[in-house]
């Protein structure tokens, strides 16, 4: 399958360097300071919400002409990413099952209507599974003769190493490209499972990325950070830094402004109330 490179692979770049980053930073390997852009509050909110929400989806829906609606949709991971495409296929009528290692995580997909299930459970019943945890083979050997004929397979997380496709492969009697984008692997079981972009970042593989209104944002976010460094970089240790509360906040306020959007300030007194403890 083809794979369309768009703004959007930038985004997965984010995620992967700051693991590395906090991994090098933890055994003394970071050589020069790093801005941990992926957890500002204008990324995560906007670009993994709403950009992964929105561009996986349509990816899912470009590539196979089909509808979620009436469908079961199963989410694996329900961080931001996951959240935002639970959200979505809520929206376009989907039934939603999460699955989740972390407990707060699988409380709140609950507390917002989703089902959630231990993943052995949930592949019997998967129309479309989507794998958004950012970590590797979430979705594998084990689980492929679990999920029924025509079930599709997509990876919105983070590149190929989701969804365990040497793996199923190896399990497949046959393996043939459907449709543009999609591969059928068939099973010694007689079903078809159904891989959307070779298992890569769905919605860079089958789509065109997250859209131009969302990456601004995320590219703001990057520059106005770069030089964020190059400006304090004698006075940041070499260290991983969260992006600084004021860089967050023009860049939301950048964003109102754009769309022509007004917000309120708080009074002298109620900032008063706010920082006193003694009012």
């Amino acid at each position: 399958p083809r794979s369309t490179l768009s703004s959007s692979s930038a985004a997965s770049d984010v995620y992967k360097r700051q693991l590395r980053a906090r991994a090098r930073a933890k055994t003394g390997q970071l050589h020069f300071p790093v801005m941990l852009v992926n957890d500002a509050r204008c990324k995560y909110l906007f670009d993994n919400v709403h950009g992964t929400g929105q561009s996986a989806w349509e990816a899912v829906t470009r590539s196979t002409n089909l509808v979620l609606a009436g469908k079961t949709v199963v989410i694996i991971g329900y961080g931001w990413c996951g959240k935002g495409c639970a959200l979505r296929a809520q929206g376009l009528g989907a039934n939603v099952v999460v699955c989740e290692v972390d407990p707060v995580k699988a409380a709140d997909a609950m507390m917002n209507g989703c089902r959630v299930l231990p993943l052995r459970e949930a592949c019997p019943i998967a129309d479309v599974v989507l794998t958004v945890t950012g970590g590797r083979h979430a979705l594998r050997r084990e689980h492929f003769p679990l999920l029924k004929n025509n079930v599709l397979l997509a990876n919105a997380g983070h590149f190929w190493e989701e969804i365990d496709v040497e793996s199923l492969a190896e399990m497949s009697t046959e393996r043939r490209e459907l449709r543009a984008n999609i591969e059928g692997f068939h099973l010694s079981n007689g079903n078809w499972l159904n891989l959307l972009g070779g298992g890569n970042i769905v919605n860079i593989a089958c789509g065109d990325g997250h859209p131009v209104e969302i990456m601004d944002t995320s590219f703001a976010l990057q520059a106005l950070s770069a030089r964020y460094v190059v400006q304090q970089g004698n006075r940041l240790a070499v260290d991983c830094h969260p992006v600084p509360t004021e860089i967050d906040e023009q860049v939301a306020r950048l964003k109102l402004k754009a769309a022509g959007v007004s917000i309120d300030t708080l009074t002298q007194e109620q900032q008063d109330y706010l920082a006193n403890w003694q009012v």
